[in-house]
């Protein structure tokens, strides 16, 4: 997962990347930092042609609170350039799973 320090490169990655994953974290959480690696998997072997990137919230307060991002972790899927669906505090990797799988089989369609 790339770093996001700033709005603009967020926004950039937003509206060039068909689909995109952002996680919402700080470095303090520990369940974040368990489930960050699983997410980082679960995107390498089933959707690995969807982007993903970290915004640290205690680093970057300005970027979660233009994305209404107020509890960690928090994943929040984009496609197309518009936010999809969003996921707060108990994530579930299937759950996660099945909301990418739709979504992503119609933007990445060979």
């Amino acid at each position: 997962m790339e770093n996001i320090y700033d709005m603009g490169s967020l926004a950039e990655k937003v509206q060039n990347e068909p689909g995109l994953l952002v996680y919402f974290s700080t470095d303090s959480c520990s369940v974040c930092k368990v489930l960050k690696p699983k997410v980082s998997e679960l995107l390498q072997e089933h959707f690995p042609r969807m982007a993903a990137c970290y915004v640290d919230t205690d680093k970057s307060p300005v970027i979660a609170g233009q994305h209404r991002v107020f509890t960690i972790p928090t994943i929040v899927l984009f496609f197309g350039g518009k936010e999809h669906l969003r996921f707060s505090r108990n994530i579930g990797l299937y759950q996660l799973e099945e909301a990418i799988g739709r979504p992503y089989s119609l933007v990445f369609e060979d």
